[in-house]
């Protein structure tokens, strides 16, 4: 269930409100709430990192840090569109509205990449140097050849005129070379989780809470229902998130009745 390379990372989770006006920026706090005693439970640390509040009530989009054990690995499940069906209470008229509003969560990666080269995976091999630097240089086997073995990445220098400087020179590219595929790697994964990203609001959303005229959380992806939205909306949504990892269903109703 967490299997994920980055599952036990630390993580950001950016709640924005959408579609349905004041109810909306209603609902990404309710949302905050929801996730901020989630991760208490856990006894993970979270800290807002950035806060625009909405111009009658709620909040407009808010980051929080979460720190601890897994918690990419759990929280990645809630990426995605949020709908909140109730009775307006910003309607004088009390009629049911629908909000949106869109989690994204992605994990804080080190920065610091460190290179572990071990000396085993790499093949040394010396030969004479071909191109021009003297008879010195063509007449020795002063040009050296690293391959990395693991990535088949290679290495190849021959400009100085003693072996152990080439060796050195081609060590330190070799380095350079294997930190911007690891780079290119992290680059590429950040890239997948941005692209997990929707459009908030109706035909997007990922799970439905209702409030009226019935009260019901159904998670669309999995079938999944809670009938207890009170305690979920204070944070116990673990069910939800797990029937998401590990691909259940609840087979008692389909996924059109919400």
């Amino acid at each position: 269930m967490l299997s994920g390379e980055q599952d036990p990372n630390n993580c950001y989770v950016e709640i924005n409100a959408g579609a349905g006006g004041t109810d909306s920026m209603d609902w990404a706090a309710m949302l905050l709430r929801m996730y901020t005693r989630f991760c208490e439970r856990k006894g993970w640390k979270v800290q807002i990192t950035d806060f625009v509040a909405g111009e009658e009530a709620g909040l407009k989009n808010v980051s929080i840090s979460v720190t601890g054990e897994y918690a990419y690995g759990y929280l990645k499940a809630e990426n995605g569109v949020h709908r909140l069906v109730r009775i307006s209470p910003f309607d004088a008229n009390a009629r049911r509205q629908t909000s949106f509003a869109s989690v994204f969560v992605y994990p804080e990666i080190d920065e610091t990449i460190e290179i572990d080269l071990p000396e085993k995976d790499v093949r040394v091999d010396v030969f004479r140097a071909s191109g021009a630097g003297g008879q010195k240089v063509n007449k020795t086997s002063s040009a050296v050849r690293l391959t990395h073995l693991p990535s088949g990445i290679t290495v190849a220098v021959q400009n100085e005129r003693s072996q152990h400087a080439n060796r050195e020179v081609a060590w330190k590219i070799l380095r350079s070379r294997l930190h911007e595929a690891e780079v290119k790697k992290r680059d590429a994964a950040r890239q997948e989780v941005e692209a997990g990203k929707k459009d908030i609001a109706f035909g997007s959303q990922i799970r439905s809470y209702v409030l009226a005229p019935y009260r019901l959380v159904k998670d669309h992806r999995t079938g999944f229902e809670v009938g207890n939205v009170d305690a979920v909306l204070d944070g116990d949504v673990e069910e939800l998130i797990t029937a998401q990892l590990l691909g259940q269903r609840n087979p008692n109703r389909s996924a059109s009745e919400v």
